[in-house]
């Protein structure tokens, strides 16, 4: 955004404000002008853009004032969401816990331990290639981040995650022109959403058919209120999981590789073991994959200086609220010493991050095998981004890896 453009009149839902990265310049004026701004959409429904970090966390805590059964993503705005009280994300309490708390157990460090290692093999394997010293496109070795840690948990083939991770791509960029059909952005969606949740379908039936002791089987078997899930709300659920999988594994690690590739970062944090984990939190605040959640509000009800009307939607710009510089000290800082780092990356409340322990046991394994490989990165050509209100991805990230 050029200082000429007056960031009350931009289109915040328009997805090619975010074709060339993120509008930090356009956040930092909004939070200090209008941290609570009314966006109309033409078309469509408007919403309360929320930027500032104070306001995005009260959102995304209260629960009651701000419900999510209508959507958490702006692409279901105006249209419903067929996952109301189905999906854990798409519900609220006290429904949410019992549909979150089975999946829950089944996603901590403790209950995966037994892949952490075939983990660590898939993620020396995917940083072969880039021991040779040319140059690599990281984005490529990342992308396949998500089959590694979800792939077991859900007993999906490997030959499958391609045909699926594009599935997932068409759902949450269909907007951007490497996902976008020819027929337009409504025909992307509804074909991503019906090939995408037929192969869940099939993945679920067969699990019914034949448990295997897996993730999808926690969910083929759950009850809420004494009845069994239906077929469309174990898929809605793994549908769910599947999609915050493929949006942060990848994307925190590239984000953070090219910040520290530009600036010479990286060497310093490497040869610091202690601030392995303190830096991935940093890398997860910088990178903010998901760039915002949506809720409605449930009352009339004061957030900054406006008053949101019962029925309006409110949509919480993460990327914007993590870059807050009343919360975050020299927030455009990439710092892997941090701390406290209160992101909003997982999100928060009831809603925090069903898969972050998983997350941050997958960064901490990415990291540590990085830092033992290589000893500096360099950028290597043009850096392509995905063209999504949503996803803060990085679709091609050239860097020149240098080998211990």
């Amino acid at each position: 955004m050029t200082a000429s453009v007056d960031p009350d009149l931009v289109d915040l839902s328009d997805a090619r404000l975010f074709a060339h990265g993120e509008p930090h310049e356009l956040w930092r004026a909004l939070r200090a002008r209008r941290p609570v701004r009314w966006q109309p959409v033409a078309g469509r429904t408007g919403f309360w853009a929320v930027t500032g970090y104070a306001d995005a966390e009260r959102v995304l805590t209260d629960h009651a004032g701000f419900t999510s059964t209508r959507g958490v993503f702006l692409n279901v705005l105006g249209r419903g969401e067929p996952a109301s009280e189905l999906q854990f994300s798409a519900s609220d309490p006290p429904r949410h816990g019992d549909l979150r708390r089975p999946v829950q157990r089944e996603m901590t460090v403790r209950a995966v331990r037994h892949h952490t290692e075939s983990l660590r093999a898939d993620i020396v394997r995917l940083l072969t290639p880039a021991l040779d010293g040319g140059p690599v496109d990281f984005a490529s070795i990342t992308s396949a981040l998500p089959t590694a840690i979800l792939g077991p948990l859900f007993g999906i083939p490997a030959a499958d995650w391609p045909r699926l991770a594009r599935l997932v791509g068409m759902s949450v960029a269909e907007d951007d022109p490497d996902y976008r059909l020819p027929e337009g952005v409504e025909e992307t969606l509804q074909r991503a959403h019906r090939e995408l949740f037929g192969y869940l379908l099939n993945l679920v039936l067969a699990h019914r058919r034949r448990p295997r002791g897996d993730l999808v089987d926690v969910l083929a078997s759950m009850t809420v209120d004494g009845r069994p899930l239906s077929p469309g709300a174990v898929v809605a659920n793994c549908y769910s999981l599947l999609l915050g999988a493929s949006a942060a594994m990848p994307h925190v690690p590239n984000a953070a590789l090219l910040e520290l590739s530009r600036t010479g970062g990286y060497a310093e944090w490497a040869r610091q073991p202690e601030l392995l984990d303190s830096g991935i939190e940093e890398a997860v605040r910088w990178a903010t994959p998901a760039r915002h959640f949506l809720r409605c509000a449930t009352r009339d009800t004061q957030l900054g200086d406006v008053t949101v009307a019962a029925g309006d939607a409110v949509v919480v710009w993460i990327s914007s609220a993590n870059r807050d510089e009343r919360v975050f000290a020299n927030p455009h800082r990439f710092d892997v010493r941090r701390t406290p780092n209160r992101h909003l990356s997982f999100g928060d409340g009831h809603h925090y991050c069903i898969g972050a322990p998983l997350a941050r046991l997958t960064l901490r394994t990415f990291f540590t095998e990085l830092f033992r490989r290589f000893s500096s990165f360099e950028p290597a050509g043009d850096v392509e981004y995905v063209q999504s209100a949503w996803l803060a991805g990085i679709r091609r990230l050239p860097l020149v890896a240098t080998p211990r």
